[in-house]
């Protein structure tokens, strides 16, 4: 993987600030039923984590470098035991731009349950299967303020692999990802260089992003493959190979802050080799501001997903109904509780989400996820999570 980093180190400056802090966790999962798949470890997996952060700045804060590794060892799966580097960022700002270079994270997006837009980084799947965790990408990101909005030009050169979990790993697909074996369609393979251009900008109550991304696509594509013994070169199986596409696509998403409420859109237009497509997430989140007189806010969050490929695709958001409740206490122990549940109106299939926190005096931070699963629907991919139901507790300590 290729970093970016222009030679501010020789500067002769020495940094004005030093800082260094990050978390390191214990994760606990149990899985309810036993596993699916022959393969599979059992109910229950441990792992510990750790994400430290290194900070410094110089120059009058005008310039800054931020380092974040992080590294998993996982009790059962070889494949979730992984490192990355989440950011290796040289910042510099201007009066009316801002330079970063090196590997960042970008988030786009403003819908809850389904991020369609966001684009720039690759997803980390082993970590958990939301979505949420993302990989860190080599990228130079040139930002201009104007008055009319900022305007954000990114260069990605080199591409990140998607995680998988491997075969002894739960939360995964009946043949196993075989991640060695990646192609590519462009020529140059994972040294393909990425472009996206954004523009974001409020306009009274409503805030609004446009973006177009040119590049290889970070939702692959599988083919099904032999696979062979090493003794006897006789096929002993099954797997399934990562084929990335190249792609264009245009999207843009707004938020409508409306008194309590806030409206929420993402749309998309892509286009590949194989196909075209559009696909979107609407919704609105409803807050209750100190319900009984206390001081517990309870959000309601109802979104739909549609995608034009229709049910025959392997996409598990084609045509959903999303609903949940956000509820934070704004307790001094920053106690928060979301929920949410998932039906897709093609295959009668259902998902429900559960995350809570709490943090325990200053360093500590408890943390409880709970998912299930119902699909009986073969043509549905979510079936082949239907005996993955799971609690999760994880135990964070800040530094």
């Amino acid at each position: 993987m290729p970093i970016l980093l222009t030679p501010f180190l020789s500067t002769p400056s020495i940094a004005n600030e030093f800082e260094v802090s990050g978390k390191i966790g214990l994760e606990a999962r149990y899985f309810f039923q036993q596993a699916q798949f022959s393969e599979q470890n059992g109910q229950s997996n441990l792992s510990v984590f750790v994400e430290p952060e290194l900070y410094w700045n110089w120059n009058n804060e005008d310039d800054s470098l931020i380092f974040k590794p992080y590294l998993r060892d996982d009790q059962h799966d070889s494949q979730r035991s992984h490192g990355d580097i989440r950011e290796l960022t040289w910042t510099h700002v201007g009066n009316d731009w801002e330079l970063r270079t090196g590997i960042n994270k970008v988030y786009w997006g403003v819908t809850e349950f389904q991020h369609l837009v966001d684009v720039i980084n690759q997803t980390d799947s082993v970590e958990d299967i939301d979505g949420e965790d993302k990989l860190g990408q080599q990228m130079i990101n040139l930002s201009l303020v104007r008055d009319w909005g900022i305007v954000d030009i990114l260069v990605m050169p080199g591409f990140r692999e998607r995680t998988f979990a491997g075969q002894k790993g739960r939360l995964r697909s009946g043949l196993v990802v075989n991640t060695s074996k990646a192609e590519y369609q462009a020529s140059a393979g994972q040294q393909h260089v990425d472009y996206a251009l954004r523009w974001t900008t409020s306009i009274g109550d409503f805030d609004i992003g446009t973006s177009y991304f040119n590049g290889t696509n970070r939702d692959p594509l599988f083919n099904v493959a032999s696979v062979f013994s090493a003794q006897s070169q006789q096929a002993t199986g099954l797997e399934l190979t990562p084929y990335y596409v190249l792609m264009e696509q245009v999207s843009v998403d707004i938020q409508a802050t409306l008194g309590d409420w806030l409206w929420k859109v993402e749309g998309l237009y892509r286009d590949t080799n194989s196909q075209n497509y559009w696909a979107s997430q609407v919704g609105f989140e409803y807050t209750r501001v100190g319900v009984f007189d206390s001081a517990i806010d309870i959000g309601y969050l109802v979104e739909y997903g549609w995608d034009s490929r229709g049910e025959n695709i392997a996409v598990i958001n084609q045509n959903d109904v999303f609903f949940g409740s956000r509820i934070a206490f704004n307790d001094v122990q920053s106690s928060e509780i979301l929920w949410g549940a998932g039906v897709d109106l093609d295959h009668n299939a259902q998902s429900i989400i559960v995350e809570a926190s709490r943090r325990l005096g200053d360093s500590y931070k408890l943390s409880l996820d709970v998912r299930f699963f119902n699909s009986k629907n073969v043509q549905d991919i979510l079936t082949q999570l239907d005996q993955d139901d799971h609690i999760q507790l994880t135990l964070e300590r800040y530094f």
